[in-house]
């Protein structure tokens, strides 16, 4: 009989996390981002931990970290969204040139739909421009092989490896073969070597050939893996890469070829002999052409696939479309899949703030006071508002982009920005705007926690991932940057929260309010349940003030607003109304 297999049903971060573990971590970092999260954060509660974790401000600042590790010759672990990439993409992109020592794994989740970013790029790109290789997994259980693999990998030939699971891979559930953990701890120890290290012009010319030469013996490896493989049974072949070749496996019948690549850069020679044997190709993958590129660089068949508009360009699949793909290019899939439409007359559910958002008051307030003017926003929870958000970018560009704004317009210019990623980038835009004389106010929405990602702690918090730290002052930072005015109110108090913005708005300059409360979450698991309020109807006017605020506590039945059982007592709304018809239960 062969060695029983041990299996635990695990969340698809969490393998990852666990195939970490197996492989011997030394050191972890990373920022938080869905669909990336649970990775960190189940490092993070291994109760046996003999290694470094740690959420970082940034993911430059995280990947440098990790950068260091390795070079001590610790296996480490960087882990971030896709759109983090971008953050991260500085070091990254020389990374390849110095190499690395403990082997090093850039975990980028990319978010196909996308479900919770600004963009759907894909990281392939990424590391086909640093001329890394990319492991593109198509199941929970191929992502733990993957990691474990990609740190020996790494160390085999001293270059950094990016994993690159995908929204659906990442929070997927699924039986999960494990293996023993190793106990033992490690130091690093980091060799001078300038030559390598020193990444000036000189020594960066020697090391890109460097880089270029280890090309050859990298595909050689990653082409003798299990994650590539291919089935030849017909004339017509598909290929397939990530999530969507599993969804293409499970559909397509006996008499049709298939070819999986599940990592990069690609065997272009195995590549071309597959293509080469049949007259028709397909080629099924989310988001970029990626394969489809390669396919029609080496191939003399008939390819179809995004760049044809047999497959879509954006979104991500699922099998309904790619059942839909298969039929409409004459394969008849193996199992029939019927797309059900929702019934008729369900209610729309928009993305909503929680009752008792500290944002919903502090966002409301800003409209009342600076009415008309512009209110560039950023990355966050309060991008869920219905008030006093213009623009959305990227993380920390809503005081950049009001900076400029302020140079170029004539209206008062309104910039919200979260705690988190205020420290995570939005720091470097308040110095460039008291340098350059930006005239804007910027309201900092200090929840205590990064609450969007699932309440990871920042540095403002007085938390860390291990537990309590130095609290940095908001308040410090701002007058160190030398903004012209620094106040910190409680946007549960309304009056005293627009009697700041007024003060802002009289003044001229770079003007900071801090509006701090807890996120209604963390503030009702710590307190537990307020007493919450509820409306009279006799008193009621019908003005319709309370609805306008965009609270989900508040809603219109029977033509009358009523407060149902979401509201946490915040007690705004009795602020807002001015008939007095909101009041506490228990004052009735």
């Amino acid at each position: 009989m062969g060695e029983i297999k041990i299996k635990r049903f695990m969340l698809c971060n969490e393998a990852i996390a666990r195939g970490c573990l197996e492989a011997g971590l030394d050191f972890a970092t990373g920022y938080p981002g869905t669909p990336s999260s649970e990775v960190i954060d189940t490092l993070n509660a291994y109760h046996d931990r003999n290694f470094y974790v740690e959420w970082s401000v940034n993911e430059k600042v995280a990947l440098e970290n990790a950068i260091g590790a390795s070079w001590c010759g610790l296996r480490s672990i960087c882990v971030m969204k896709h759109v983090g990439l971008n953050v991260a993409a500085d070091p990254f992109m020389s990374l390849a040139y110095t190499g690395v020592k403990g082997g090093l794994v850039v975990l980028s989740a990319d978010d196909p739909f996308p479900h919770s970013s600004q963009n759907e790029q894909d990281s392939r790109r990424y590391a086909h421009a640093a001329k890394i290789p990319c492991l593109d997994p198509s199941t929970p259980q191929e992502a733990k092989d993957m990691v474990k693999y990609a740190f020996c990998l790494s160390e085999r030939h001293e270059i950094p490896v990016m994993l690159r699971p995908t929204t659906r891979i990442c929070h997927a559930r699924s039986d999960i073969e494990i293996d023993d953990i190793p106990k033992e701890s490690r130091r690093g120890r980091f060799v001078k070597d300038p030559k390598r290290w020193v990444l000036v012009p000189a020594h960066a010319k020697e090391l890109h050939k460097k880089l270029n030469e280890k090309q050859e013996k990298i595909i050689e490896d990653l082409s003798s893996t299990p994650f590539n493989y291919s089935i030849n049974r017909g004339e017509t072949a598909i290929i397939s890469s990530g999530v969507a070749s599993a969804y293409a496996h499970e559909l397509i019948p006996d008499g049709v070829s298939f070819m999986k690549i599940g990592t990069y850069p690609i065997d272009l020679r195995k590549l071309k002999a597959f293509t080469e044997r049949h007259k028709k190709i397909l080629v099924i993958e989310e988001l970029d052409p990626v394969l489809e590129e390669a396919a029609r660089m080496v191939s003399s068949s008939e390819i179809i696939g995004k760049m044809t508009g047999d497959v879509p360009l954006g979104g991500e699949l699922n099998l309904n479309i790619v059942h839909g793909i298969l039929e409409k290019n004459g394969i008849s899939p193996k199992i029939r899949y019927e797309e059900r439409d929702p019934e008729e007359g369900l209610p729309k559910r928009p993305p909503s703030l929680c009752a008792g958002c500290m944002h919903q008051p502090t966002l409301y307030a800003i409209e009342e006071v600076f009415k008309g003017d512009i209110y560039p926003s950023d990355i966050g929870c309060y991008t869920l508002s219905a008030h006093a958000i213009d623009t959305c970018l990227c993380m920390g560009s809503s005081v950049s982009i009001g900076s400029g704004i302020s140079h170029c317009e004539g209206r008062n210019v309104v910039v919200t920005i979260g705690d988190s990623t205020f420290m995570h980038t939005g720091i470097p835009g308040l110095i460039n705007a008291v340098y350059n004389d930006a005239k804007m106010v910027l309201v900092i929405l200090d929840n205590r926690t990064t609450a969007m990602t699932g309440h990871q702690p920042s540095p403002g918090t007085g938390e860390n991932i291990s537990g309590t730290c130095k609290e940095l002052s908001l308040e410090a930072i701002c007058r160190a940057c030398g903004a012209d005015l620094v106040e910190t109110v409680d946007p549960y108090d309304f009056v005293v929260m627009k009697e700041a913005l007024h003060r802002a708005k009289a003044k001229h300059g770079v003007r900071v309010i801090i509006a701090r409360h807890p996120c209604a979450i963390i503030e009702k698991r710590r307190k537990g349940e307020e007493i919450p309020f509820e409306i009279d109807v006799k008193r009621c006017t019908k003005c319709g003030d309370c609805l306008d605020y965009g609270c989900p506590a508040i809603e219109l039945y029977d033509i009358k607003p009523i407060i149902n059982d979401l509201c946490n007592g915040c007690g705004i709304c009795s602020v807002l109304c001015s008939s007095g018809a909101i009041t506490r239960r228990k004052e009735r």
